[in-house]
């Protein structure tokens, strides 16, 4: 096992959960954090880390959940910001303001009080600096129909981004940003059976293995903090992104 340390949110289950078995595969120390601790326990069962449950869109948990990863390794080398929902298809007209404000405050404030906590443990630490890569979405380039507060909480994701790489230049934080399109995991798995295209359509998508957002993933941590990968985008080749609409 290497020294250094890899802190997945949402790290229970989908993306999460591969990027926190292919992380500890490739040396890091993992603790993950996520909403149900069975799920947790069922993957630190297999990484030998640290699974604490924790509700992203509260600072104080989140706070005793890097406490706890303090107090277990001492130190935090990367964040994979990837805790995240979807929301029921609405038109802007007809989003109810509470799904929005959960939609924000999940995807949005949640993964700033991640970075917030990183960025501070980082920022503090010796040897001083370390890695934040958020997971963006393809929607924070171009939105889908009817998912105004989830293309809104990504689209803010890459400002947060670009902030944190700002900031962190004096103190050897590096931020970078994954776009995902279609990943094939349990959160995608509707897409077989068609998703709502800009013209009105339903039409399934194709997905592509979830190993290779890992191997992505993996590439972006083990850069020297001489180096980053600002953005990357990894996508099924063939889904409706590139001339979407």
């Amino acid at each position: 096992m290497g020294d250094k340390v890899a802190v997945v949110t949402g790290g229970g289950s989908g993306i999460g959960k591969a990027a926190a078995l292919g992380l500890a595969a490739a040396g890091y120390r993992i603790a993950i954090c996520g909403r149900r601790q069975d799920a947790l326990d069922a993957v630190t069962a297999q990484t030998g880390g640290l699974g604490v449950s924790c509700n992203v869109t509260d600072p104080e948990s989140v706070g005793a959940f890097f406490e706890a990863v303090m107090g277990r390794y001492g130190r935090v080398d990367v964040v994979f910001n990837n805790a995240g929902r979807f929301a029921p298809a609405a038109s802007v007209g007809d989003l109810a303001v509470d799904v929005w404000r959960e939609m924000i405050d999940t995807n949005l404030n949640g993964a700033f009080y991640v970075a917030r906590e990183a960025f501070r443990i980082m920022r503090d630490q010796s040897p001083q600096g370390g890695r934040i890569i958020n997971n963006g979405s393809i929607s924070a380039h171009v939105p889908r129909p009817l998912a105004a507060s989830y293309t809104t909480s990504k689209h803010a994701i890459t400002g947060l981004t670009k902030a944190i790489s700002l900031d962190g230049r004096p103190y050897g934080i590096a931020c970078g940003q994954i776009d995902i399109g279609n990943a094939a995991t349990d959160m995608t798995s509707q897409m077989n059976s068609g998703s709502l295209q800009a013209n009105g359509s339903v039409v399934p998508e194709p997905t592509f293995d979830v190993r290779h957002v890992v191997d992505a993933l993996v590439y972006m941590a083990e850069l020297p903090l001489s180096a980053n990968v600002q953005f990357m985008t990894v996508m099924a080749t063939n889904m409706p992104y590139i001339g979407r609409g």
